[in-house]
């Protein structure tokens, strides 16, 4: 059999953390304009076979990184993302610069003001090269289905790189960027990260802000970062819930809802997920948790096996919300223009129109309690853990699986297990696991409580670091 073709690390980002970037500008070692450079060069050369890129800035780009080596040659440093490149999904707003939500229905749309987070990124000194590639309004766990075309798995192009926030994982994991921002309603984040072998978070809602960014269920929605590393994940998140205050100087921005972290513990618990769904994980998939569970109790973490069936209610819940607000967004585009959609996307939302308002009223209310339901389950637990996802990254355009562990559907099995902290507003984030002969990567989800993300973060930091050394 051919081997199908891979472009993972073909860019100049691989293996080259945040840190060691802001490193060498500081030492003079590169300029924010030469990294600037290697990326729009990286997106030209590589981002069309992949598909990635929706569109670049390179004037934008290149005023920004001038912009940056004068700051810091006079000694204003914004902070460790100051002069490096970033990609934000084509779904996050950019003044100037085009926005076009993966659809016909906004050929053209240029937005006259930036995206809070683009506003947060670009105080901290972030270059933002363009706008990475998006499924159709964000609505689809695949990643191969916009007006711009599928998007293609750096790990082996014939294959999804699970969506909605497809082009930053496959920028990020290609090498292209280092670091890129999406968003996540139903795992939009953390499944591209998983398929494409990178790290992906979805953060609690509200701390980072969302204005400015085109919705898919304001319920659900978040802004999530995408990085190659945890701790360029961190820098990337701590930039995006900063604002710049009158001074323009950036600060923390954490709604008064959400609790600061505790002290961190040297022996965090962490439960190990049961439920049915978990029953349904691949081999290679199962054989990731299993390194991962060994990885944490390695680095000083206590596991235990932790049943939550309530994990099993929560896909009906989340779709009746997901449905009823997507459709009530596009209600208007569905009835005027529905020959602008994609077919499948068409199907879907008029699929959504068939949900009742005692339906989502009643997601709503079962949300809230299954929510308290789950907290008080982790009230001595620290961390949850399972998989991100229970399959390997399917082929481009595959809707239909053969029925392993009970999979028949491919939106279906990549969302099972991402939707659940989705709609109960947990933070989570997906590291990537290698295991010994599987074709595509792995990946594994840590779960914290809301507004947990420091501790989220450390914790995926010392697995990283286990996993490194081992």
């Amino acid at each position: 059999m051919k081997k199908a073709a891979s472009l993972r690390d073909a860019g100049p980002f691989q293996s080259v953390s945040v840190t060691d970037l802001a490193d060498n500008l500081r030492q003079g070692k590169v300029t924010s304009g030469e990294l600037t450079e290697r990326a729009l060069s990286a997106a030209r050369e590589f981002g069309p076979r992949i598909n990635c890129f929706v569109t670049l800035d390179e004037k934008g780009a290149r005023r920004a990184a001038e912009q940056a080596d004068e700051e810091l040659s006079s000694g204003c440093d914004r902070g460790p993302l100051h002069g490096i490149p970033v990609g934000v999904k084509d779904i996050i707003s950019t003044a100037g610069l085009t926005t076009g939500m993966g659809s016909k229905h906004f050929a053209g749309h240029v937005p006259n003001t930036d995206a809070a987070v683009v506003t947060s990124l670009r105080s901290a000194g972030a270059v933002i090269i363009g706008k990475t590639h998006v499924h159709e309004f964000a609505y689809g766990p695949t990643g191969d289905n916009a007006v711009t075309g599928p998007a293609l798995n750096p790990n082996d192009i014939s294959r999804v790189t699970g969506g909605s926030s497809s082009g930053s994982a496959a920028a990020v994991a290609a090498g292209l960027l280092p670091i890129a921002i999406g968003t996540d309603t139903a795992g939009s984040v953390r499944i591209p990260a998983s398929l494409c072998g990178v790290v992906g978070m979805r953060p609690t809602s509200g701390t980072v802000s969302p204005e400015g960014v085109f919705p898919l269920s304001r319920t659900l929605d978040v802004v999530g970062p995408v990085a190659g590393s945890v701790t360029d994940t961190a820098l990337l998140w701590r930039a995006m819930v900063s604002r710049p205050d009158h001074t323009g100087v950036t600060g923390p921005w954490l709604p008064p809802r959400v609790p600061n972290s505790p002290t961190q513990s040297p022996h965090l618990l962490v439960g190990e997920v049961k439920c049915a769904l978990t029953e349904r994980v691949s081999n290679h998939q199962i054989e990731a948790l299993q390194i991962a569970v060994s990885a944490l109790a390695d680095s000083g973490a206590v596991t235990a096996e932790v049943p939550i069936p309530e994990v099993d209610e929560c896909g009906r819940h989340h779709q009746a919300i997901q449905s009823a607000e997507a459709y009530a967004l596009h209600q208007d585009r569905v009835e005027s223009a529905p020959d602008l959609f994609d077919p499948e996307i068409l199907r879907q939302l008029r699929a959504a129109s068939e949900v009742s308002g005692w339906e989502y009223v009643l997601a709503l209310q079962t949300r809230d309690r299954l929510r308290d339901q789950v907290l008080a389950k982790l009230s001595s637990i620290d961390l949850l853990v399972m998989p991100t996802v229970p399959i390997e990254a399917p082929l481009i355009g595959q809707r239909e699986l053969q029925g392993e562990n009970g999979w028949t559907s491919t939106r279906e099995a990549l969302k099972s297990m991402t939707v659940p902290w989705s709609l109960l507003d947990f933070p989570a984030i997906s590291v990537p696991v290698v295991v010994d002969g599987a074709h595509m990567p792995c990946g594994v989800q840590l779960v914290g409580k809301p507004g947990y993300e420091r501790q989220l973060l450390a914790a995926a930091a010392a697995l990283e670091l286990r996993l490194d050394a081992g």
